[in-house]
Order: structure tokens, then sequence, then C-alpha cells
């Protein structure tokens, strides 16, 4: 099994394990979500159809304003979240919704694009704190 250490910004929210789910594209809370069933409901998506509940989701960047942030507390206080979201380049409203939903968040990796560097599946812990993201593969 190989381990990758990636080092990205310091983030927030706790230390947290899980299996990733990586696509390049944008991320909205309110629009790209059916919160109540957990699953990619956009059509247009790339994870279309897909659940993120528990999963360490991987976009390159966040899109939406004060409700995209809102609704990451509302879909953790109902148990229907991921446990982080990692992206290239953060928006500052999601960064706080994320800290109010103590919902792990990072971003700016230093080794490149982290929709690259992680693939769907991978085991990942993310370390917000650290600014750490170790993946695990086969």
């Amino acid at each position: 099994m190989a381990t990758i250490e990636l080092k990205c910004h310091i983030g927030v929210g706790p230390r947290v394990s899980g299996e990733a789910l990586v696509t390049d594209d944008n991320f909205s809370a309110r629009y790209d979500l059916d919160r109540i069933k957990g699953i990619f409901s956009r059509p247009q998506h790339k994870l279309a159809g897909q659940s993120y509940v528990d999963r360490i989701m991987v976009f390159n960047t966040a899109k939406g304003g004060v409700a995209s942030a809102w609704m990451l507390h509302e879909m953790k206080s109902r148990g229907i979240a991921p446990k982080a979201i990692l992206f290239n380049s953060v928006n500052p409203i999601l960064a706080q919704g994320a800290a109010l939903a103590d919902m792990a968040i990072c971003d700016r990796f230093e080794d490149g694009d982290v929709t690259r560097l992680i693939v769907s599946g991978d085991r990942v812990t993310v370390d917000p704190a650290a600014g750490r993201v170790t993946i695990e593969r086969d």
C-alpha cells in the first residue's frame, strides 16, 4: 500500500478519515445536492446520482453564496453530510459554513491540483489543523 502526504493551507474542522469522491467540477451545496437523499442531484454535475454522505469530497472550487454555507450546517445536523471537503481554492463564505458545521475543509495544495492528486476510492485522512492530507492507495 502506498502512502502519499500532501501539504495544504491550514483549514478548519476535525481530523477525519474516509473514502474520496473526486471531480474537477465545482461545488455548490445549494444547487448540486439533494440534501434529503444525500446525492448529487444536478444532472449536469459530473457526480450526478452519487452519494456524498460520509465521503471526503474533492473539487476544483466552491460556487454560491451564503445559502451554500448554512446548508453545510443543516446537512451535518441531520447526519447527511460529507466528512470533509477539499478544494484547489475555496471562498471565505463556504469556509465559514464549514467552521459553523464543524466540518473539515482545506484548500491551496502545495503539490498541485488536488483533483488530480487524489482519486475516487482513495482512503484519505484530512488533518486541517496541520494543513496535511494523507492518501492511502493500493
